[in-house]
């Protein structure tokens, strides 16, 4: 049990690491350095979407069907919340050089970045429940890399809030929270999640789809685009390739 809580907070604690930025940079991240982290959080987080959540759900389902309604239900809910409220990439181009509607705009970016923490935080309590199932075909390894990938990505979203806010007169410390607080649905849609998959334990694989679908979603509309955009790309498609094959090997090989 105290693996399944670490792997709660992990990715909590990657909100948290990239807002405390805001303490040892006067701007942003580098470009360079937010798509290397970018494209191998991309790379992890498509690697455990497939065998950490795709293919326990394929092997524990009674059919295709439902492995199928789970995966778009994933994509649809995704693509709903962007019609509700657009993510980093549409606030991009926005945050810099922004003057007396600057606040307003870092606030509409926080509450677009905590709004989609919601299903990323279900897509954790959901193979974390598969684990501990233990007949899901879920490994520890498997469970812990996708918390780490959704870590990853977001250590530059919580630098993208606070450091802003710092710029806009917040002291650091306030900064610093209000880009943890980003991130502190996560671990509780985690564990709501994991409480109530065991009232739907026969549905577990469509949930597992669902979170695989959510996850491929975030991958293709919001961190490629990310990671492709401008300068050092190359460098950021390099990092997925690892990312992707770190986390294969991890589930093949300890899974």
């Amino acid at each position: 049990m105290d693996n399944v809580l670490v792997g709660i907070i992990i990715p909590f604690l990657g909100t948290c690491l990239g807002s405390g930025c805001v303490y040892l940079l006067k701007n942003n991240i580098k470009d360079k350095t937010q798509k290397i982290l970018i494209g191998f959080a991309s790379g992890v987080m498509l690697a455990a979407s497939i065998w950490s959540l795709l293919i326990p759900s394929i092997d524990s389902s009674k059919n295709i069907i439902e492995v199928l309604v789970g995966f778009w239900l994933g994509i649809l809910l995704l693509l709903g919340i962007d019609n509700l409220v657009p993510h980093l990439h549409k606030f991009s181009n926005e945050v810099e050089g922004l003057q007396k509607k600057k606040l307003k705009k870092t606030t509409m970016m926080l509450l677009a970045v905590t709004i989609h923490n919601i299903p990323e935080g279900m897509a954790v309590g959901v193979v974390y429940a598969g684990y501990l199932q233990n007949n899901v075909g879920i490994s520890l390894s498997g469970a812990v890399a996708l918390a780490l990938g959704i870590a990853l990505q977001n250590f530059p979203e919580g630098a993208i809030i606070s450091l802003p806010l710092k710029s806009e007169g917040m002291n650091k410390t306030q900064a610093f929270v209000y880009g943890c607080l980003s991130g502190i649905v996560e671990p509780i849609a985690a564990v709501l999640t994991i409480l109530f998959s065991k009232l739907i334990i026969s549905f577990l694989p469509v949930l597992l789809a669902l979170a695989a679908g959510a996850m491929i979603y975030v991958i293709v509309e919001e961190l490629i685009p990310e990671m492709m955009n401008g300068e050092h790309s190359n460098v950021a498609v390099i990092a997925f390739g690892i990312g992707f094959s770190l986390m294969m090997c991890l589930d093949v090989l300890l899974g």
